[in-house]
């Protein structure tokens, strides 16, 4: 169908929503006046799936739940920010803001946190004051066992996808932004071809395949459209993007591309059974690391299998989890026995996200973080989520000498300057200021955002700069070598300290990120709810991933080379390095003689006082 006819028939579909038909306006007086047209992607639409067809999870427990709580995928889902999405206020702040900042991006914003949205539709209303109990199942069983592969694949597709997809006005040539394909029957679908199931079934193997979490789990903001100079503009107001690629768009997550990029979607990583679950060594694909394996039933009355997904999808929310059980305690809704496990899940994943290796140079502490997953570490949506090392030297009688990436639990404060964070930051170019009248630089308008002015995050296996780059996951203010997924840093080591405590922490709930979703909110009480459950768990407490001792022993200050000797050797080292900073690729830690990582005249003055002496042979 001609696009001027879709856009007709797009209409027609919100009018017909009579309940939410004055919620379509919502967003009036936002920053930028986008439209849902400026939002509208491929693939089912709102009421193209009759919301008899998906049935609620409480169904599907009756077979798949309350008979094995630790395996069974009732219990296991019911636990995960997947089945909690719908119940997240951590996102409800988030769209909020977004809404503020971009009229009708909650539209957009809920295809994939409350997908079953589009088949109420109660996505009409961009606020989310429409949905129901029926959306806030989030990404349920049903929604996520009805989707087909956009992409025809003949052979491996079942059969009649290819008539599901002929049938359609517009089918997705790409994976991501939600741009998801539901079976109009609602016939389930699933990795086994043999299920004794009392309803319709098909084999899919979609459904064991990384582009199916690809169809969530790379975003890409619509509404900015890659230029041929690699800079990001704003489109036309009130028109579709003229390219569903979300490599022609402005990245907002990447995880999907990361992953297809990394050696792990060429073949697999023997992990030595760190992920996969019971038995599992080489793991691949998302699944293999998120939905682990394990011997079991899936459902009651059918078989065990030695290769049963466990529905946990664990990844970093621990600390969304605690918000969530907060703000739904005891309701009969949540489950919070679920959620704790849950929780419990998200921490160990975290643990064996990352491998710490350290290593004495000289006057130096060397901590090597290495990324054990298939993406960029931290991944995912990149507003708050951060990573950093912690070190401790003590001397003597156990006295605390020097501590970097310090943190205060009670004001919920991180020292940023002294260590290495692992993040990404967007901001607005100059054409962006001029158009939305903010200043330009970083900025936490994610939604408008159409710059990335920092992305120092841990790369995969597999990583090459040049396909990062042209996948919209560049290395910012930074510097990985092709083939690096690791990162090191220097820590100066004071006199006379004999011990090197380091840890690796995780932090999603960064307390300057939800004070701007408190007070940058000016259309609901989201911002403050959130900040209440915030300070009533904990301030989003950090999760140590991993940590690690090393025993120092004595060192020859400026000999930063370890020849024995402070020279024209260490000199030209430091010279090369002065001016620069932590952050700045071309910075050498080791040159960073006074431990405040910069090397400037301090550290030049410190050297130059040792020039030419020699270490005292034993």
């Amino acid at each position: 169908m001609a696009q001027g006819n879709g856009c007709f028939r797009f209409g027609i579909r919100v009018l017909a929503l009579a309940s939410v038909t004055t919620a379509v306006v919502a967003g009036i007086g936002a920053t930028v006046d986008t439209t849902m047209e400026d939002f509208h992607l491929s693939g089912t639409q709102m009421l193209d799936v009759g919301t008899d067809v998906i049935e609620p999870s409480a169904n599907c427990s009756l077979c798949h739940g309350y008979f094995d709580f630790e395996n069974e995928p009732h219990a296991t889902w019911q636990g995960s920010l997947m089945g909690l999405a719908g119940r997240d206020p951590l996102f409800f702040a988030q769209m909020t803001t977004a809404n503020q900042d971009a009229a009708h991006v909650g539209y957009f914003c809920m295809r994939c946190h409350v997908p079953m949205s589009f088949v109420t539709g109660h996505a009409a209303d961009p606020s989310g004051a429409a949905l129901d109990e029926s959306d806030r199942e989030g990404v349920s069983c049903h929604f996520c066992h009805s989707m087909v592969d956009p992409i025809y694949k003949p052979g491996l597709s079942p059969a009649v996808d290819e008539s599901i997809l002929a049938a359609m006005d517009e089918v997705p040539g790409h994976y991501g932004n939600a741009m998801f394909v539901l079976d109009p029957q609602g016939r389930r679908r699933g990795p086994y071809s043999d299920p004794a199931a009392p309803h319709p079934f098909l084999y899919s193997p979609f459904h064991q395949s990384g582009e199916f979490c690809g169809t969530c789990h790379d975003v890409g903001n619509v509404a900015i459209s890659r230029q041929p100079d690699g800079a990001y503009r704003y489109n036309a107001l009130n028109q579709r993007t003229p390219d569903e690629d979300l490599h022609a768009q402005f990245p907002l997550e990447r995880t999907y591309t990361e992953w297809k990029l990394s050696a792990f979607a060429s073949g697999g990583v023997d992990m030595g059974g760190r992920f996969g679950g019971d038995g599992v060594t080489v793991v691949e694909t998302c699944q293999d690391c998120h939905m682990p394996r394990t011997l079991a039933q899936g459902c009651f009355f059918g078989p065990t299998r030695s290769d049963l997904a466990r529905h946990e999808f664990a990844g970093a929310a621990a600390s969304v989890l605690d918000l969530i059980a907060e703000l739904y305690p005891e309701n009969g809704i949540v489950d919070p026995n679920a959620v704790a496990a849950g929780k419990e899940r998200a921490i160990s994943m975290l643990e064996r996200a990352a491998s710490l290796e350290l290593d004495q140079r000289c006057g130096s502490l060397s901590a090597r973080v290495i990324n054990e997953t298939g993406h960029k570490l931290p991944t995912g949506h990149i507003e708050g989520r951060r990573m950093w090392v912690s070190v401790r030297m003590y001397g003597p009688g156990d006295v605390l000498l020097r501590e970097y990436g310090a943190y205060d639990a009670n004001e919920a404060v991180l020292d940023e300057v002294s260590t290495r964070v692992y993040e990404m930051h967007v901001g607005l170019s100059e054409d962006a200021a001029a158009a939305t009248g903010l200043p330009p630089g970083r900025t936490t308008h994610m939604a408008l955002a159409d710059e990335i002015v920092k992305d120092n995050r841990i790369p995969p296996r597999g990583f090459e700069n040049a396909s990062f780059e042209a996948g919209g996951a560049p290395v910012v203010a930074a510097a990985y070598a092709d083939g690096q997924y690791w990162s090191d840093t220097f820590f100066a080591i004071p006199a006379g300290a004999e011990r090197a405590e380091v840890e690796v922490y995780y932090q999603n709930l960064p307390r300057d990120y939800i004070e701007h979703l408190r007070d940058a909110n000016g259309t609901d009480d989201w911002g403050q709810t959130l900040y209440g459950l915030w300070v009533s768990t904990g301030k989003g407490a950090p999760i140590r991933m991993v940590s690690g001792t090393l025993s120092l022993g004595p060192f020859f200050e400026g000999d930063l080379d370890c020849d024995g000797h402070v020279g024209i050797a260490d000199l030209s080292q430091l010279l090369s390095a002065y001016g620069t900073r932590l952050d700045d690729p071309s910075y050498d830690g080791q040159a960073d003689l006074t431990g405040d990582h910069a090397v400037g005249i301090a550290d030049l003055s410190t050297l130059l006082t040792q020039f030419g002496r020699s270490c005292p042979q034993p």
